[in-house]
């Protein structure tokens, strides 16, 4: 499985609802929480081409988006793929 990494913040209902999705995957994914590293957040936003919204997914190194993007994914049954590479 592809290295998933997740910007997050501690009370984002977004972060958490993609968390699930990923865990529900079975996904291992590493977490960068902006609001306790308040230093990661211009990296954040330098890879994600200007997003500034948490949560921003990356997956393989690859910007996936946000939680919306995710599911959407899931919904078009292309998440399994992505993630396997």
């Amino acid at each position: 499985m592809k290295q998933v990494e997740i910007y997050t913040t501690r009370y984002c209902g977004f972060c958490v609802a993609a968390k699930r999705l990923l865990n529900e995957k079975g996904a291992s994914f590493s977490e960068i929480d902006v609001g306790e590293e308040p230093a990661r957040r211009a990296e954040m936003v330098k890879r994600a081409a200007g997003g500034r919204t948490v949560p921003q997914i990356f997956i393989g190194g690859r910007h996936i988006g946000g939680c919306d993007e995710l599911y959407e994914l899931e919904r078009s049954g292309k998440l399994d793929s992505v993630l396997e590479g």
